[in-house]
């Protein structure tokens, strides 16, 4: 398998090209962290790693994007670039919520496996993204825009609970307010599109097209007054 893999949704953008097998691929990644102007950079980053890993784009089996929570921008600009290789190559596509992503690789980084794990983002406006995984990776509650308090009191009633993310200091403050124990960490983690090449690689590419996990309306709007007129 030869799995072409992007990731634009938050604080960081990368590409990767796994080749293999699940298990123990050959990986050609790059990573940067950035909060603005991936699609400046991701296209350059495509390149890099199918030169690296010395493919044209017909050789690939596949394509994956993390298809959000994150910016409204960093998420358009990861499905838009998914989307239009896909088209131009005729591949398949596989998407990926950018938190499984983080779930995967904080279990990879925590020293002791949780029984739960939850991933917040904070996604501003006083809310924050989370989901809730076991200790083996597997979803127990889908992504959603939260307000700490709200995402305190999703978290499991019994046992200390680890937390990852940007998000996860405003969860863990919230937490004992409505009687949950919580220990923040990894509040540097983000996607990083080497771990998404690899889960690709056990992944069922989709039936139809690749959706935008958009979970709430994109902050910026026009001003009142501002719109600009259609010409006929």
């Amino acid at each position: 398998m030869k799995i072409l893999a992007l990731d634009t949704t938050l604080g960081a953008c990368s590409a990767s090209v796994a080749v293999g097998e699940s298990g123990g691929p050959a990986l050609f990644s790059v990573f940067e962290r950035r909060e603005r102007e991936h699609a400046e950079v991701i296209m350059v980053m495509i390149e890099k790693v199918m030169g690296d890993a010395g493919l044209a784009f017909g050789a690939l089996d596949a394509i994956a994007a993390t298809v959000g929570p994150g910016s409204f921008t960093g998420v358009r600009v990861g499905v838009a670039a998914a989307r239009g290789l896909a088209l131009a190559t005729g591949h398949p596509l596989i998407g990926v919520t950018s938190l499984e992503v983080m779930a995967h690789l904080a279990l990879e980084r925590l020293e002791e496996t949780p029984g739960t794990l939850a991933i917040a983002v904070d996604a501003r406006r006083g809310e924050v993204y989370q989901a809730l995984f076991t200790g083996a990776g597997e979803t127990i509650s889908p992504p959603a825009a939260l307000t700490p308090e709200q995402a305190a009191m999703q978290l499991p009633e019994t046992g200390t609970l680890f937390i990852a993310g940007g998000g996860a200091q405003l969860v863990a403050r919230a937490a004992p307010a409505v009687g949950r124990k919580t220990k923040a960490v990894l509040p540097d983690l983000q996607p990083e599109a080497a771990k998404l090449a690899e889960m690709a690689l056990t992944r069922r590419p989709i039936s139809g097209p690749l959706h935008p996990l958009y979970l709430r309306a994109p902050d910026a709007k026009p001003q009142a007054g501002k719109s600009v007129p259609r010409r006929h």
